[in-house]
């Protein structure tokens, strides 16, 4: 987490040891991450190292699959470039990406109702039938009722909340609805705030495709309440065309919880907990509230 980081110089010497050309290009201190830790390589690159115990498996996923599926992307993503191997200096893999210009959306909220078009026009291209071997999630691209137990463990941050009971009425409709019965489909995973960036206020990028995998697109499509302004959720879908009645319920399910983890994680931070992020709880915070207004 952002209490643990590497420093500057052990990745000047895993550049100069596997990518000499890269090496003499200006490194800066990058803000923010959570599995991996990034610095920007000159004006177009980025590097990320692995902290966590599962991050090298995340970047193993980005650098196979990303580039496969980033020509047909109507936005910027992290696309690697490069990719960097164990070694002495450094035992695990380790990667060299694409820049993305931005602001991550918990510091720079997404405020521009045409954003709404943008993230459609986005998961639309990428909502496309996946291959037999693309990655699975235990917890992305699921039916509902495999996370209930996330839900109700999740819940109890909001347990004084007058909000509580219309978060479970909703979580409880989501899971009621029919189940997806088309084929799976790609999707990026983990869209939330801290996994966007903005520009002027509107979406400019999409970053961190390491939870990518195949499954229901109502794992994604909650991000039309976790990361567009309020009362916008309508005009997403009917850009996005593709989610029928039963879809968006299952969405905003999904976008319940998503709110929820953020409210947890973000008050962590606030009280100076290890992992947490002290932006993620306004931004949960206002994600709960859009998910609950049923516009």
């Amino acid at each position: 987490m952002d209490e643990f980081r590497f420093e500057q110089d052990l990745v000047r010497a895993l550049l100069r040891e596997q990518h000499p050309d890269l090496a003499d290009l200006e490194l800066r201190d990058v803000a923010g991450g959570w599995d991996n830790q990034q610095w920007r390589l000159g004006a177009e690159l980025a590097v990320r190292l692995p902290r966590t115990e599962r991050a090298p498996a995340l970047l193993r996923t980005e650098q196979k699959w990303l580039p496969v599926l980033a020509e047909r992307l109507p936005l910027p993503t992290p696309t690697p470039v490069r990719i960097g191997k164990p070694s002495d200096l450094f035992e695990h893999i380790w990667t060299i990406t694409r820049w993305v210009e931005g602001e991550p959306a918990d510091y720079a909220p997404i405020t521009c109702a045409d954003a709404a078009e943008t993230l459609a026009g986005f998961l639309k291209a990428l909502h496309q039938q996946a291959p037999a071997e693309a990655p699975a999630n235990p917890t992305r691209g699921i039916p509902l009722a495999g996370m209930q137990d996330e839900f109700n463990s999740s819940l109890e941050v909001i347990a004084d909340d007058a909000s509580a009971d219309a978060a479970r009425e909703t979580w409880e409709e989501a899971v009621a609805a029919p189940a997806w019965h088309g084929a799976p489909t790609w999707l990026h995973g983990d869209l939330h705030p801290a996994n966007v960036v903005v520009q002027e206020g509107t979406l400019s990028g999409v970053i961190d495709f390491g939870e990518m995998c195949a499954g229901d697109p109502a794992t994604d499509l909650s991000a039309a309440w976790i990361l567009l302004p309020a009362g916008t959720a309508s005009r997403f879908f009917g850009t996005y065309e593709d989610a029928d009645e039963a879809t968006i319920a299952r969405a905003r399910g999904w976008a319940v919880l998503r709110a929820l983890h953020l409210i947890s994680i973000g008050r962590n931070g606030r009280l100076g907990l290890a992992g947490g992020k002290p932006t993620w709880e306004p931004a949960g915070r206002a994600a709960l509230e859009r998910a609950l207004a049923m516009n």
